[in-house]
């Protein structure tokens, strides 16, 4: 679908915008990296060939009775003796000597009647954002080649826990952002167009609304309910939509009354009509120049939430809670330093691609 003219213009100020742009590309490069986060850092190997057969472990359950073992449980693919079935096709002898025989087949010399070698394909960092380290000495453990950022206090790969965390919150953001923009941008278009009694009776229910102390729902919430992503999202949205509403008010209070919108009443166009398609793009960029800071507060929001020990659940990869370990742990200077870098470069990014976002949209403004 092409492009109209209005918005090639915008794309053009967009990437005309040196440092808006790179940044959506780097940006784009990193989420979408993360959104193979399954694939880059698991505890599980991608593939399996055992017996001639593929599997898949990253999608699928496996017992580990399906490679020759013992238990209807789920096979634990960094164990010695697991490892060993996979590579030798099931042999019995990796009961008695499981390393050995891996040494044996990695070296070429393994002699058996019947076999037949298997393989995993691994990605590149062997942990999930849950796995505990097999590391000697007390946890945190500082980076090395095993672990490049090292662990946290619980032994847990916290490079493995920064590639899910950022997936996390970034998918967090997008949605509580994308749905509380809607609601907001909504709300303000039918204050500001309609004004009179709908607007004042409006504003008094955004001023109390406003004044309610989100933190204190959250934390009784989560007490009733239990503390969940999706319940954390949807507590999120009910106190972000008021954001944007004040902004989308006041451009649609001061172009009501501009010559386009009386000529488009006078010729019978919809209200919602006038409202969205007319009213609306004009009201963009001032929407848009506060767009960052709605983003920019949701992912504060969440790691604030996570570091005081209210926000998502203790399983999940939380960028707060490194935080909070970076705290706890002063001896262990490496957590707070990936804890710092990465928030620091997600919301430099965030702020730099909205920033330019809001350039391209505003007509004044033009790139060499």
């Amino acid at each position: 679908m092409a492009l109209s003219p209005l918005n090639q213009r915008r794309w053009r100020n967009f990437r005309r915008n040196g440092r808006a742009f790179w940044s959506l590309i780097i940006f784009s490069v990193l989420f979408g990296l993360s959104l193979f986060a399954e694939f880059i850092a698991n505890d599980k190997p991608i593939l399996i060939k055992y017996r001639g057969e593929f599997y898949t472990p990253v999608f699928n359950f496996y017992a580990e009775t399906e490679f020759g073992g013992d238990f209807q449980t789920e096979a634990i693919y960094r164990d010695p003796e697991v490892m060993c079935l996979i590579d030798s096709g099931g042999l019995d002898q990796c009961f008695d000597d499981p390393e050995g025989i891996i040494d044996e087949i990695k070296a070429g010399t393994y002699q058996a009647e019947g076999f037949e070698r298997g393989w995993a394909i691994w990605p590149p960092i062997p942990y999930s954002f849950n796995t505990s380290v097999d590391r000697p000495g007390a946890a945190p453990l500082p980076p090395n080649g095993q672990n490049l950022l090292g662990t946290d206090d619980t032994k847990r790969d916290v490079l493995a826990r920064v590639i899910y965390g950022f997936r996390l919150s970034i998918l967090f953001t997008l949605i509580v952002t994308g749905v509380a923009s809607l609601i907001g941008i909504f709300a303000g278009a039918i204050q500001g167009f309609f004004g009179g009694w709908l607007d004042l009776i409006f504003q008094r229910i955004i001023e109390i609304w406003s004044a309610t102390p989100s933190l204190y729902v959250i934390i009784i919430m989560f007490a009733i309910l239990g503390r969940s992503f999706w319940l954390l999202v949807i507590l999120m949205i009910l106190f972000s939509w008021t954001g944007l509403v004040g902004v989308v008010r006041a451009e649609f209070l001061r172009a009501r009354n501009l010559e386009y919108v009386r000529a488009a009443r006078a010729l019978g166009v919809g209200n919602m009509t006038i409202m969205f398609r007319h009213m609306l793009p004009n009201a963009m960029v001032a929407t848009l120049t506060f767009m960052p800071f709605i983003v920019t507060g949701t992912i504060g929001g969440l790691a604030s939430l996570d570091f005081l020990g209210f926000g998502l659940p203790s399983s999940a990869p939380s960028l707060g809670e490194l935080t909070l370990q970076a705290k706890q742990n002063l001896q262990a200077p490496w957590l707070a330093f990936t804890a710092f870098f990465t928030f620091a470069i997600m919301l430099s990014l965030l702020v730099f691609i909205f920033e330019g976002v809001r350039d391209a949209f505003d007509p004044r403004k033009t790139f060499s």
